[in-house]
């Protein structure tokens, strides 16, 4: 009995004996293999982390040395006058220069001496043909701005034009194919001489030195010309004889472009200019007196014929699908016309930057 109660006591403690070894040993194993586990595990998680924070980490946008931008004398300069004053106290690293033609612009552009622009609408397609696609719209800057001016009473509509002479500048550019277009829908484009200008200033002198001159101006040279004879009067509004006739489209005088190798380089500063111009847009048009002084300050025109001129400067800034639309319509109707006078081709869909 004693034998067999031994037996079965021996029996008992081996199992225990083995029982904690097993226990013990799956406890160290779990111990020592949660160890590495955990450790590659938490290794795994800072390493990710460290992945994720480096790719959230953005490289820095490159920043230009200057932005080198050029606008006509006129609407088109108008509307930046805030921001070359902003640029001047701030320091945005712009480099402005007014020019009297945009010929005195398309070399520069081509060149690559001037990243933004403001040139005529048409001009805009012409150079992305040229370019090869080397340009893009930021914004339609201008809508229509043109007028026929003249000193009498003889033209009051556009069908009085014909047997006359009409000083115009803009030659190759929107003021030449709006005016040809629209003599030509009525049938007297070949009954009017066009003198062509290079400057419209040209244009204001030859209407003071000819009592029965016509002339089609843009704003602020319209009132330019009338602040300097009583008898100057505008005759027609090229605005109402364009949408006279019926199109689905506007009349644009001028728009923002910038070269693509410029913009795919340096977006942030586009997008950082395209904010401040629309700023600078929406102050000439909200605080006329105080943006007309700005107006003189530049030597665009004197500061009194600008306060007159701003509210019929019709000056904006449409981007976007909105910018598409429009200037897509304007330019088919040049196309339709005169397809050279778009480049011989209606631009990509690349030409319309954020649309």
């Amino acid at each position: 009995m004693k034998k067999k109660l031994g037996s079965v006591l021996l029996a008992a403690v081996c199992a225990f004996a083995f029982s904690a070894c097993n226990g013990g040993g799956n406890n160290s194993s779990s111990s020592d293999s949660s160890s590495p586990a955990s450790s590659d595990s938490s290794s795994s998680v800072s390493s990710s982390s460290d992945s994720e924070s480096s790719g959230s980490e953005s490289t820095p946008e490159k920043t230009p040395e200057k932005v080198n931008i050029s606008a006509l004398n006129g609407p088109t300069g108008m509307g930046m006058v805030k921001l070359m004053d902003d640029n001047e106290k701030n320091n945005y690293g712009y480099n402005f220069e007014l020019a009297g033609a945009a010929d005195e612009i398309t070399p520069k552009l081509v060149k690559g001496e001037i990243d933004i622009a403001c040139v005529p609408a048409n001009l805009g397609a012409v150079l992305y043909s040229k370019t090869n696609g080397g340009v893009e719209t930021l914004a339609v800057n201008t809508l229509g701005v043109l007028y026929i001016v003249e000193n009498g009473n003889t033209v009051n509509s556009i069908e009085d034009l014909e047997g006359k002479t009409v000083y115009s500048a803009g030659k190759g550019a929107t003021p030449q194919y709006a005016l040809e277009f629209v003599l030509k829908s009525h049938n007297i484009l070949d009954k009017v001489n066009i003198e062509w200008k290079s400057e419209h200033a040209e244009c204001v002198a030859a209407l003071e030195a000819n009592p029965d001159a016509v002339a089609m101006l843009p704003q602020p040279f319209v009132t330019t010309a009338m602040s300097k004879n009583e008898n100057m009067r505008v005759a027609v509004d090229l605005n109402d004889a364009w949408d006279d006739l019926g199109l689905k489209s506007s009349l644009l005088t001028g728009i923002v472009i910038v070269r693509k190798a410029f913009a795919e380089e340096y977006p942030a500063a586009v997008e950082e200019f395209l904010t401040r111009y629309g700023e600078s847009v929406d102050y000439v048009n909200n605080n006329v007196s105080d943006a007309a002084q700005l107006v003189g300050k530049y030597n665009i025109v004197p500061a009194a014929v600008a306060e007159k001129a701003i509210p019929n400067c019709h000056i904006v800034c449409i981007k976007g699908s909105e910018m598409k639309e429009k200037l897509s319509g304007y330019l088919n109707v040049l196309f339709e016309q005169l397809p050279e006078s778009v480049g011989g081709a209606m631009p990509n869909d690349d030409f319309y930057y954020g649309a």
